[in-house]
């Protein structure tokens, strides 16, 4: 076997994914991603009341939890014909608004950031520079030469005391770094600026879900009543909240993330023409102006780009037996009907007799299986889906505010539109959709509180919950744009419990394994083609696999270091 760089595992907060890379002198010649958990929320699901789906299916994932839940949600409703009022569908949009503009927003100073910032490097920095720098840049508040003062002697004390916390476990000092350490300091304050305003921003989903994480949804609507002059409903001062919470998520968006993606961007350049992948994009569409069967009305329409192609936009049915199937065929799952078969998910299978290697692993198997994650194809083709996906999606489609910031951003750093096939591509789409949502959420509040005010207050349709009313057997799938990408949950429903239920998330999209004819996925090809400056420090794997945002918590789950069980659920 050919000797490989491991990185594993490669996410610092969000589950447990190991990166293989084959070398070829200097350069990856082959990648290879593997999830080093099992996942099994499908077998728990089976046999229970389907109004009750969501609140076990939040629980995939500790970070996307609200998205989870209202993609199970959405599955009932859509497989039996719920439809729901328009203020719980404008509620819906401002809890999915909000998880977008926190999840991206952490994502970027507390996941990937670090991947450029050399925290270290700061503590050279001239705190007058840094603040002529940050100022340059825009009106942020934060920005005088004393606040940047504060915040170096605040890490140069963690580093004095040997206590770098969440700076630990980092290369820096590596050639790769190429800020100056003024814009290493910005970044480090704008770091510890972003836990803070982060507290605020969860609100929204408390005043409107209950409580953060795992907010409460409801099939038919949404769980909060309104009345305006009540303390125990959402009233006219929780909605003055929401609108503050929305403007603070606005501000930050348009003075720190903005700026900062641009001006860290233009010293690395040299990424625009690195990491693309395999090529297609794909999305299932969501933020509806009506309803979800109302594709012409969602901001983010749905579709599929093959080969770069942005003049042609394939349309996408998540219910067709040809067009989305999962394939194990170097999974550690099997299928009844053999590993070399996909399925589509209402067909779909979640079983296993693992015989593989056990954990800790020398060198995976991977002509064999070596995943807990399955590969998911449209109409055959490994698809990437996420926050590039969807601006290619909003682009292509004409959308005139993700052409006019994908026009401002290929000016500023004076790169081709090629550029956007890559991983500066992928981390400068994840900022500029979050501009995008956080602007419509203004317009969706707006919107709800007009219809409070013009005595429109219903949030919940009640009028198809009981089961008697249901048929025998339905099916259904409840898709929405995670921030991640495409989400979608299917369901088979037979007299009133879930038969089958199958989740294809967006970490198994993008990182899933080869399939039966021995295509990589998004993550795998991404890397083919990179040159490590070394394979003891690969700081060019994290940037691109970072870039997607990996949470494979979503994608895998349970087991400890010697392969032994950590937990067993048993099934009524």
């Amino acid at each position: 076997m050919n000797e490989r760089v491991v990185v594993d595992p490669i996410t610092r907060i969000e589950g447990h994914l190991r990166i293989e890379a084959e070398m070829s002198g200097d350069t990856i010649a082959n990648a290879y991603s593997s999830g080093t958990m099992v996942r099994g929320i499908e077998l728990i699901l089976q046999g229970r009341d389907p109004r009750d789906a969501w609140a076990f299916a939040q629980r995939i994932c500790g970070v996307c939890t609200l998205v989870h839940g209202l993609a199970s949600v959405r599955s009932v409703e859509n497989a039996l014909g719920y439809e729901i009022p328009t203020n719980a569908q404008l509620i819906r949009n401002l809890m999915i608004g909000a998880q977008y503009v926190h999840d991206h927003v952490m994502h970027f100073y507390h996941l990937h950031a670090l991947d450029w910032v050399d925290v270290v490097s700061a503590l050279s920095a001239d705190p007058k520079a840094t603040s002529a720098l940050a100022q340059s840049l825009s009106n942020y508040p934060r920005s005088s030469p004393g606040y940047f003062s504060d915040v170096k002697a605040k890490l140069k004390g963690f580093v004095d005391n040997g206590q770098l916390g969440i700076f630990a476990n980092a290369y820096w000092g590596h050639p790769a770094y190429k800020l100056p350490p003024e814009a290493n300091l910005m970044a480090v304050a704008h770091y510890l600026d972003a836990l803070e305003w982060q507290r605020n921003v969860v609100q929204l989903h408390t005043i409107f879900g209950g409580k953060n994480p795992h907010p409460n949804f409801l099939v038919g609507g949404v769980p909060c009543p309104f009345d305006l002059n009540s303390d125990s409903a959402v009233n006219a001062e929780r909605l003055s909240q929401v609108r503050s919470i929305i403007q603070s998520m606005q501000a930050f968006v348009d003075q720190v993330y903005v700026p900062d993606t641009l001006a860290i961007a233009g010293f690395y350049k040299d990424w625009a023409g690195q990491g693309e992948g395999v090529g297609n994009f794909m999305c299932y569409g969501d933020l509806p102006s009506k309803g979800m069967d109302d594709t012409a009305g969602l901001l983010v329409p749905p579709g599929a780009i093959l080969n770069r192609d942005l003049s042609t936009v394939h349309p996408v049915d998540l219910n067709a037996p040809d067009e989305v199937q999962e394939n194990v065929a170097h999974a550690w799952y099997d299928y009844s009907v053999g590993k070399e078969k996909g399925l589509h998910p209402y067909e779909g299978e979640t079983s296993f007799d693992y015989t593989g290697p056990k954990p800790p692993y020398k060198q995976l198997d991977v002509d064999k299986g070596y995943s807990w994650m399955k590969s998911p194809r449209w109409k055959g083709h490994p698809m990437e889906v996420g926050p590039l996906a969807r601006m290619l999606m909003l682009y292509a489609t004409g959308n005139e505010q993700a052409k006019e910031l994908v026009g401002l951003t290929l000016k500023t750093l004076d790169v081709p539109v090629e550029a956007l096939f890559s991983t500066l591509g992928r981390t400068a789409a994840r900022t500029l959709e979050t501009k995008i949502f956080a602007d419509a959420m203004m317009g969706w509040l707006d919107s709800l509180v007009a219809n409070i005010k013009g005595g429109d207050s219903k949030t919940f349709n009640e009028a198809l919950w009981e089961p008697s009313s249901w048929p025998s057997e339905a099916r259904g799938v409840g898709f929405m744009e995670a921030p991640r990408g495409g989400l979608a949950h299917w369901i088979v429903i037979k007299n009133g419990k879930i038969d089958n239920y199958q989740a294809v998330v967006p970490s198994t999209w993008n990182a899933g394994p080869r399939d039966a004819d021995g295509k990589p996925g998004p993550y795998e090809a991404a890397l083919a083609g990179h040159k490590l400056h070394d394979a003891k420090q690969p700081i060019e794997i994290l940037r691109t696999i970072h870039s997607f945002d990996p949470c494979i918590a979503c994608a895998v789950h349970v087991n400890d270091p010697g392969g032994e069980e950590l937990v067993q659920v048993k099934l009524r």
